[in-house]
């Protein structure tokens, strides 16, 4: 089958690497477009887990690939040993590359978390939770466009929104508390992580850290937001507004995606009508 594969494109060079799998551009021989594959070595996973994450990452992202902000998967070719997926080629650099030059201005990072949202919202509405929201999953294409990728650790919902879900996935500086804790969740881990990551666009360092990853969990589950005037001197008393509703330990209270979306900060593009306070 991988022959298939290289009969429709021709393999160019390596994009990407992961735990199971390899990232590579790729063109196709009649349009000359570039595409990105992912090609995951089946003989390197190791429990029923990460091959049930295999079955279930295509389609996940066959039921939510039609949003302009997620990325297309427009081809899958598997065999015994392999599973090949054929997606947007994003050329620009990812988001965990553009926050690690150093914070955003508001308008930049409004523009961000508006397109996150947006994909997020249209996810969690097509019965899909994504669940390891980070900066190096947040991609963009040619124009700047952002397009959320890797849903590996994605998940459906029993049900409909706000039905829960279990298993401990994620990334030590994005994953929401109630992950750690090991208890039942639902669809808001996502606006957790969007809120840690909005928070780094607009200060350059994570909220909840530690020198160990158990020490990053034990801030996480503490979750107590501050907002050092040193970092968050110059940034809005509407943007820490929206974070306070994202960064929320109470389920109940925390912000949904389509709350996020309809905050006056990012209606109105991060230009807010308040100067920065000292909060």
């Amino acid at each position: 089958m991988f022959q298939t594969l290289k009969n429709d494109f021709q393999i160019c060079e390596e994009i990407g690497r992961g735990k199971f799998g390899t990232v590579y551009r790729c063109e196709s021989p009649v349009t000359g477009e570039s595409f990105a594959v992912k090609t995951i070595n089946k003989n390197l996973l190791e429990d029923s887990i990460d091959r049930e994450c295999l079955i279930k990452e295509p389609k996940l992202l066959q039921i939510v690939s039609g949003h302009n902000n997620i990325v297309h998967l427009h081809k899958i070719y598997e065999d015994d040993n392999f599973l090949h997926m054929v997606m947007d080629y994003c050329p620009n650099s990812d988001l965990y590359d553009l926050v690690s030059a150093g914070s955003l201005r508001e308008p930049q990072a409004a523009k961000i978390l508006k397109q996150v949202a947006s994909a997020v919202h249209y996810c969690h509405h097509m019965g899909v939770a994504h669940r390891d929201l980070k900066p190096d999953n947040i991609l963009f294409d040619r124009n700047g466009n952002v397009k959320l990728t890797d849903f590996g650790s994605a998940e459906w919902f029993v049900g409909c929104e706000g039905s829960v879900m279990n298993g401990v996935v994620g990334t030590p500086y994005y994953v929401a508390p109630e992950v750690l804790l090991g208890k039942e969740y639902n669809e808001k881990v996502d606006v957790w992580s969007m809120g840690v990551i909005l928070y780094i666009m607009l200060s350059g360092v994570p909220p909840f850290y530690g020198e160990t990853p158990t020490e990053t969990f034990q801030a996480v589950i503490r979750g107590n937001l501050r907002f050092p005037t040193k970092l968050f001197r110059s940034v809005s008393s509407e943007a820490k507004d929206l974070l306070r509703k994202m960064i929320c330990k109470d389920v109940f209270k925390r912000y949904s995606a389509e709350q996020v979306l309809r905050h006056p900060w990012v209606i109105n593009g991060g230009e807010t009508s308040s100067m920065a306070d000292l909060n």
